[in-house]
């Protein structure tokens, strides 16, 4: 149920997406659901700690670049 519920947020806010890139970021999701939410969470942490959320998910993604590269080069 949870992994359903963050895979129809992920749709919405990858619409602008070509349709290609968002079955491959929806993909990892699917296989990597613990790496996304432990993004997700570093990210809300940062936002407690006063980052605005641009801010905190360009930190924790480029924490995680290597992780999210060697997912999304499948």
């Amino acid at each position: 149920m949870k992994n359903f519920l963050m895979k129809q947020v992920l749709k919405s806010k990858l619409k602008d997406l070509p349709k290609d890139q968002q079955e491959k970021i929806l993909r990892a999701l699917e296989e990597n659901p613990e790496l996304f939410q432990k993004i997700a969470l570093e990210i809300q942490e940062k936002m407690k700690n006063g980052k605005d959320q641009m801010s905190a998910v360009m930190e924790v993604i480029q924490d995680h670049q290597e992780e999210l590269k060697g997912i999304l080069g499948k």
